[in-house]
Formats: structure tokens, C-alpha cells, sequence
């Protein structure tokens, strides 16, 4: 090569690499890289998959298969919970902490109130429209936040989808808030108003609901509009707020903080969408409405016996459609909250041999628990790495494959992936705990 070739090569080399600097510097101005962020990470993600794809959620190695005809419905006060991770408790098959993620929504039961009676069916009219808040399009994976201050918003709240979001997912390419994470922030933040988490609704439910003059908070699967793998299934999860109905085509009126504002929704597409995330609803309230919330929730006021109605629905559903994955899921997670792990384990096996949607663990997190508290390390380790796969920064799939990689005796392994948790997520109580434990023991 000669000098001139080389010096012109030179100054080539050092110009790509200035302008790469430039765009590197620009891209830490706030203002760039709020707008720009979702895009980078959607090109990095492509880049991550194309050299290692996602491909189908794993089935177990082996399955023992859940007897149906035995899954006998709880008494409607559970079995005593052991201690929360908090205390410091211990898992009693061995020297492995009882995990109870505070972000877990079936695993959150509250104080059993009083219980009141299911109410009696009354005439409802065929249609009812709430008045829609003033709408705000969800920022990137601030879907939860959003639709909460939709909510919000209706009984006069004056914040924005980020005095939410400032406090349940500190970090913005965090892409899932979960739903009971929605009520501590209520619950927390705005003591002008009530809140009462549940599952198993239906379409009825909301109806009486909106006739109430309540509007309810729904979580629901939704389909993608471009894909970011190679055969991405584009299944994902999503908030609705549902604020009208009309009866004579069976529709609702949802406040759908990405499509956008009065949106109709079918009564039966929404509850086969709902389906997915075990039918779990929010509902937000005055104070003075608490008695009309009583009556519209009946006997699932009382929480635990509300997650005993919804393993009954979930089982019925599996008796009446074996092949359907979302009702062994559901299964799985109401035997969970019941901590009967090993038969959730196996509803769960079942899910996974149907079939379920690639993000699946990036929002729900049960089998994690089932097959670590049933002492099934190897399925816990396959789960939560493909759970990385999809989401590398799940704060939940790197807390619990922390356990799986320290119960398989990594200890330093398992340190840094709760270190990674917690960075993913700061301010995490479960990884700050499993730190603690690890460090001490």
C-alpha cells in the first residue's frame, strides 16, 4: 500500500470513528435518547435473536401428568403460608429460602374482611358509557403505568403515566409492571382512593361494574404489530380500562392506552384476551362506594375465597377443553397461591407441553415458584433461561435463576445474577433479600 493510500485509509478510519463518537455523545442528550431508546433496543434485540433465537418455550423433560378428578378445591381458609422472605424464612425441604416475591400477584393475599353475600342478578341497562378521562398514549413499555393514570384520572387524580412509572419501574426499558404493583402504587400514593385486586372476572362482572359508576382495570393479552424476531408469535401483554359496554352488539367501551381512546372490544374477544392473565382486574374506588363494591364483588371480596372460585373456573375450564394451555396456566398459578406446588408444577407441565406464547414469563412467574418450591431444579433452570432469552432483563427470571444456579451450588454465580436483578430493577426487595441470605449463609 502506498503512503498516500494509507494515510487517506487512516483518515477514513478516523473520521467513521469520530462520527461514531458524535453519535454516541448526542445519543446522551435526554431529550435524543427518550425518543430514540425503543428504537436501539428494538435493533440490538434483533441482533441478539439472529445469533441466538428465541424459538418455542421448552416443554418438560418429563411429565407427570395432573389428575384432574383429585384437584379438590381448597377449604376457603388456605393452608398456613410460611414466612415471607422478608423474615427470613426457610424452605423446609432444605437449606433454600421461601421465596414470595412481594411482585407476584397470586401470591399476595389480603387480610380476610367479611364476607359479603353474591349479589342477586339485577335488571342492568342494555347500555352505559362513564365518562373517558383525558386520554395519554402510553410511553415505550409503560403500558401499566399509563392505564392506571387513566384510572386515576377518572376520579380526578391530577399525575401522568410517569409519577407512576417514576415509582414501579425505575428503569424505562423495564417492560413489565405487574398488575398488583399497579395497587401498591393506589394504595400507597393516592389515600383519597381504594383499590381491591382480584382474578377470575368475566364479562358480566364488568358490566355491573360500569353500571356502578366503577370502571375496571383489566389485563389482557394483545397482538404485536411488527415482529422482533425471526417467527415471533407476537403475542404480548396488555391494560385495558374498561369504561362502557352496549349490549346489543356485546361490546366494551376500553380506553386502550396504545391503540387509543373509546376503542370497542367484544365481549368475547376481550374475554378470551383476558383468559390469559387469569381474568385479573383492578378496581378503583371512593371510599364512600366501598359497600357497592362489596355487593358487586360478592363472595370475591374475601380474597382468598375469590382465588378459590378462580381455581374451580380454571379447573372446569382444563375438564372442558383439555388442549387449552391458558386454563392448565391458570391451574398452575391458583394451586400456587395455594401453595400446592407440586400439583401446580404438573398444570403448569401440561401448559408447557400444549403450548404457550413466547412472552409468557415476561408477565407471570408462577412456574418459576412451582417448580422451585416442588424441587425441580432442572425445569427452573430451562425456564428461566429461555425467560432471558426473550426478556434479558426480566428483574424476576434473573432472581429466580439465581435460586435454581445456588441450589445447583454456584454461589458466586447466583450473587451476581441477583446483583443483576436489582440493577434491573433498584430498589427490588426479593434480590435485596436473596443477597442478604446468600452473603449469610
Amino acid at each position: 500500500m502506498t503512503p498516500n493510500r494509507l494515510k487517506i485509509g487512516l483518515q477514513l478510519s478516523l473520521g467513521a470513528l469520530t462520527a461514531l463518537l458524535v453519535l454516541y455523545l448526542i445519543y446522551q442528550l435526554p431529550l435524543v435518547q427518550h425518543r430514540l431508546a425503543w428504537r436501539v433496543d428494538l435493533l440490538l434485540t434483533r441482533l441478539r435473536v439472529a445469533m441466538d433465537p428465541v424459538g418455542v418455550l421448552p416443554t418438560p423433560g418429563v411429565q407427570d401428568n395432573l389428575d384432574t378428578d383429585q384437584v379438590i378445591a381448597p377449604s376457603s381458609t388456605p393452608p398456613a403460608l410460611t414466612p415471607s422472605a422478608a423474615t427470613g424464612g426457610q424452605d423446609t425441604a432444605g437449606q433454600n429460602p421461601e421465596i414470595r416475591p412481594s411482585a407476584i400477584p397470586f401470591l399476595s393475599p389480603s387480610a380476610s374482611p367479611t364476607l359479603a353475600p353474591s349479589p342477586a342478578p339485577l335488571p342492568m341497562p342494555s347500555q352505559v358509557n362513564l365518562p373517558a378521562p383525558a386520554y395519554e398514549r402510553e410511553d415505550w413499555n409503560n403500558c401499566g403505568p399509563a392505564a392506571l393514570a387513566l384510572a386515576l384520572r377518572f376520579y380526578g387524580w391530577k399525575g401522568d403515566q410517569y409519577a407512576i412509572s417514576d415509582q414501579v419501574k425505575p428503569v424505562r426499558a423495564d417492560r413489565n409492571v405487574n398488575i398488583d404493583e399497579l395497587l401498591q402504587f393506589v394504595l400507597q400514593n393516592v389515600p383519597t382512593l381504594r383499590a381491591q385486586f382480584r382474578v377470575g372476572g368475566d364479562p358480566d362482572l364488568l358490566r355491573r361494574a360500569v353500571t356502578q359508576g366503577i370502571p375496571v382495570l383489566v389485563e389482557v393479552s394483545f397482538r404485536l404489530a411488527e415482529s422482533f424476531w425471526y417467527q415471533d408469535d407476537l403475542w404480548a401483554g396488555h391494560y385495558l380500562f374498561v369504561t362502557g359496554y352496549d349490549d346489543t352488539p356485546q361490546e366494551f367501551t376500553v380506553q386502550d392506552v396504545f391503540v387509543g381512546p373509546d376503542r370497542r372490544a367484544s365481549y368475547a374477544n376481550l374475554d378470551s384476551a383476558w383468559q390469559s392473565f387469569n381474568r385479573a382486574y383492578l378496581v378503583i374506588y371512593r371510599p364512600e362506594q366501598e359497600e357497592a363494591v362489596k355487593a358487586l364483588l360478592g363472595s370475591s371480596w374475601d380474597a382468598d375465597r375469590n382465588r378459590q372460585l378462580a381455581l374451580e373456573k380454571a379447573l372446569a375450564e382444563t375438564q372442558k377443553d383439555p388442549k387449552n394451555a391458558l386454563a392448565w396456566f391458570n391451574l398452575g398459578s391458583n394451586l400456587v397461591y395455594f401453595d400446592r406446588y407440586v400439583e401446580a408444577a404438573k398444570a403448569y407441565d401440561t401448559a408447557r407441553k400444549l403450548g404457550l406464547p413466547q412472552r409468557m414469563l415476561r408477565y407471570q412467574f408462577g412456574p418459576f415458584l412451582a417448580y422451585f418450591h416442588a424441587g425441580r431444579n432442572d425445569d427452573l433452570l430451562a425456564l428461566t433461561e429461555y425467560a432471558l432469552k426473550v426478556t434479558p432483563n426480566s428483574e424476576e427470571a434473573l432472581l429466580w435463576r439465581g435460586w435454581a444456579i445456588y441450589r445447583a451450588g454456584d454461589r458466586n454465580a447466583a450473587l451476581e445474577l441477583f446483583r443483576q436483578a436489582l440493577k434491573a430493577h433498584p430498589g427490588y426487595r426479593d434480590a435485596q433479600y436473596a443477597l442478604e441470605f446468600v452473603n449469610n449463609n
